[in-house]
């Protein structure tokens, strides 16, 4: 297929185009700089420069281009601002980015539409032990700082199952851990403070494994479906933290500390229990992910 892909050059962007790339499928990468199409072409992309942002621009630089597929991997996931609002970056890519990248899709013509989308939708909540479905209520605000991502969330998963042109997708990936993440195993990668105590036990996926779980479901998927793209091993913040650095004590936060300097991070780290099953994304996708914990996922990318 020919897929446009908006987030090329992210976290999951870089190992998504390698694997798209590798599977025979043709990449226009949406790029809003000359630095990120420099990016985009080194692996394997041909760039298409636009703002997914600006519609009138993307709408405009798509005009006699024609794709199979588009795929948002759009999220602002730099440094992580202290309060979360509907203005939020990633919010507004989950919401008007949406929006703005369906209508594309109707502009290029493509038949399909995958959008990133999070486990952590099911509730920023303990759900003990349990093992979370795609059947379970997903996008459920709990009146925490956590409600603005919860909202984004919900917003890209209705927008694209309701638009009418495309056969729409949400891939429900756990936490992202590998190269250009938060957990990041590389030298001199900066580490991410996690709680005192360890905090929630949560699903987690390599980066590398969540590409092939979107490669899959761009072949495979069926329309109007979520996918929860996570692997066997649910784990604490800390042990993922510990995992990334075994040289290093992670760097680890009393919990009151860590409400207050970000307080997202209260919901998000000391308060979730989330234990959602790959179940269906390895029957209906034929996917399995190639580290089923942080152990061995941790441990390939230290030895790479």
């Amino acid at each position: 297929m020919r897929v446009l892909l908006a987030g090329a050059t992210g976290a999951i962007g870089r190992p998504l185009t390698r694997a798209l790339v590798a599977g025979g499928h043709e990449v226009l990468a949406l790029a809003r700089s000359e630095q990120t199409a420099g990016a985009a072409a080194v692996l394997g992309a041909r760039a298409v420069r636009a703002d997914a942002m600006d519609r009138d621009g993307l709408l405009r630089a798509l005009a006699g281009v024609r794709a199979d597929a588009v795929i948002h991997e759009l999220t602002a996931l730099t440094k992580p601002k202290r309060i979360l609002d509907a203005n939020d970056p990633s919010t507004l890519l989950r919401t008007v980015g949406t929006a703005n990248l369906l209508e594309a899709a109707e502009v290029v013509g493509a038949q399909r539409f995958l959008t990133q989308s999070m486990a952590l939708g099911y509730g920023y909540t303990d759900h003990g032990d349990r093992l979370l479905t795609e059947q379970d209520e997903f996008a459920i605000a709990h009146g925490n700082a956590a409600d603005p991502v919860i909202e984004g969330l919900r917003s890209t998963e209705h927008q694209t199952f309701a638009a009418p042109h495309v056969a729409g997708i949400a891939l429900r990936y756990g936490l992202f851990y590998g190269p250009g993440t938060w957990f990041d195993p590389a030298p001199g990668s900066r580490p991410t403070p996690v709680p005192w105590r360890g905090g929630g036990t949560v699903s987690w996926i390599h980066v590398h494994d969540a590409a092939a779980a979107t490669v899959a479901a761009l072949e495979h998927g069926s329309p109007g479906h979520a996918y929860n793209v996570v692997d066997d091993t649910p784990a604490t913040w800390l042990e993922v933290a510990a995992a990334a650095r075994p040289a290093a004590h992670p760097v680890r936060i009393p919990a009151p500390w860590l409400r207050r300097m970000v307080p997202y991070f209260g919901p998000l780290m000391l308060d979730t229990t989330l234990r959602a099953d790959n179940t269906k994304s390895r029957i209906a996708l034929a996917w399995t992910p190639t580290y089923p914990s942080y152990r061995e996922g941790m441990a390939a990318a230290i030895l790479t």
